[in-house]
């Protein structure tokens, strides 16, 4: 029986400069599913990557699966609103999960990029065209593991959440600072994560 774990945890506050910031997501992936290369990563993603990853399994799937959707994007979501953020967390984390149990959507490379690569989307687009001197797998291989656990208890540790402004949604990829602001819920927030147990199988084109 193959398994496959997601996370999503671990709000962060990214500014591009003085007026502009977005928020990013720790994804931690955990498996012992043949149709991964790494069988433990965690990647930062923010909310307009999410919304990329969707319209790239919906046009490769071909309309042959009926894909889970996202958290509606919020204009007036506040930095200091810890429950709009949990919200939005808990919006994301479902959609992992219900992607991850898709046979057929297991099969997609640029799924594998978004969940265990570093790459921005221009160049995971480019990576799983073909258009980059490296594989999909090696750009996998790549990718560091910020943080290595091996069970939610882990993950409970440290858990620090911040808020979010939908105000910039561009792809734009300079260098980040980061800066992490602690919610006064976050102590009596649950850890998002669940096991999903099934019997998985990989098409020859995954990495």
């Amino acid at each position: 029986m193959q398994q496959i774990s997601v996370w999503v945890r671990d709000p962060r506050i990214q500014k591009n400069d003085f007026w502009h910031a977005y928020m990013d997501y720790e994804i931690c992936l955990h498996t012992n599913s043949l149709c991964f290369t790494k069988k433990i990563s965690c990647v930062r993603r923010r909310y307009s990557e999410f919304v990329w990853l969707r319209q790239k399994l919906h046009a490769n799937s071909l309309l042959m699966v009926h894909l889970p959707q996202l958290p509606p994007k919020n204009p007036f979501f506040s930095l200091n609103n810890a429950q709009q953020i949990i919200e939005r967390m808990k919006g994301l984390q479902k959609f992992l999960e219900q992607i991850v149990q898709s046979p057929l959507l297991l099969s997609d490379s640029c799924l594998h990029l978004f969940l265990q690569s570093q790459l921005k989307v221009s160049k995971m687009e480019a990576c799983a065209a073909g258009r980059t001197h490296y594989s999909v797998a090696q750009a996998v291989q790549r990718c560091g593991c910020l943080r290595r656990f091996h069970s939610e208890e882990d993950l409970q540790k440290d858990l620090n959440t911040s808020c979010d402004s939908d105000s910039d949604s561009s792809v734009t990829d300079p260098e980040p600072t980061s800066k992490d602001v602690t919610l006064s819920k976050a102590a009596s927030l649950p850890v998002m994560g669940t096991i999903h147990e099934e019997m998985l199988t990989c098409s020859p084109g995954s990495p």
